[in-house]
């Protein structure tokens, strides 16, 4: 259960179902951690040694300050887990091509200027762990899916590139691409599905511990699918 005894690791999108149950597993796991989103910090607050509100993870300057202060709270980063994002559903003909531009920044361009922002500590430490929140929908999009598919397909070619682009300074770089997450907003969109057959956030949380151990520290540049039945 101390697999991530003592590793310092930042959440980005902490305060959301999938990032509150990464924080409070790797906490289980032994990990000191740090929470970061952009909302506010909830008035029931989460699980982890720091926690950070009101970080717009699109602006360098937001990314480059919020993880300088949780190295500083933290003592240093051993991972990084970008879970920051969004959804939405919309149809090409229909839609707006804001959305496209939306769910980029939202997608991938945090992962970008957070990994970015993380990177000096975690090539200091040279043992260091990243791991991508992707889609399984992004290998094929369906009807309404077009620009969220599109942005986390980015998110899986950052994780490829940035795992060739480390390989040699002992960074690891991995993504989990989930199917459809358990989680209230889901269940509030889908009534009619049967719940048991999707992912738990606890269940993706143990696959994203696992590539934050020493253990998997061969794995690099994969895109791991935790489909549940889906």
């Amino acid at each position: 259960m101390n697999a991530l005894a003592g590793k310092r690791v930042v959440v980005t999108g902490g305060f959301g179902a999938l990032g509150r149950a990464v924080g409070e597993v790797l906490t289980r796991h032994g990990a000191r951690v740090a929470l970061l989103d952009r909302a506010a910090v909830p008035s029931q607050r989460p699980a982890a040694e720091v926690v950070l509100g009101g970080v717009d993870l699109t602006q360098a300057e937001a990314a480059n300050a919020a993880f300088a202060q949780a190295a500083a709270a933290l003592g240093g980063l051993d991972g990084l887990v970008n879970v920051a994002g969004g959804f939405r559903w919309e149809l090409v003909a229909a839609g707006s091509v804001d959305t496209w531009d939306a769910l980029y920044e939202m997608n991938l361009r945090t992962a970008v200027l957070a990994t970015r922002a993380a990177l000096p500590q975690l090539l200091a430490g040279g043992r260091g762990r990243i791991v991508n929140v992707g889609a399984n929908a992004a290998a094929q999009a369906g009807a309404g899916m077009g620009a969220y598919a599109a942005s986390k397909a980015g998110v899986a070619r950052l994780t490829e590139a940035l795992a060739e682009e480390l390989k040699d300074q002992g960074v690891t770089v991995n993504a989990v691409l989930p199917s459809i997450l358990d989680t209230p907003a889901n269940r509030a969109d889908m009534p009619q599905a049967d719940f048991s057959r999707w992912v738990q956030p606890a269940q993706l949380a143990e696959v994203i511990a696992f590539l934050l151990q020493d253990a998997a520290a061969a794995v690099t540049g994969a895109l791991i699918p935790v489909r549940g039945r889906v």
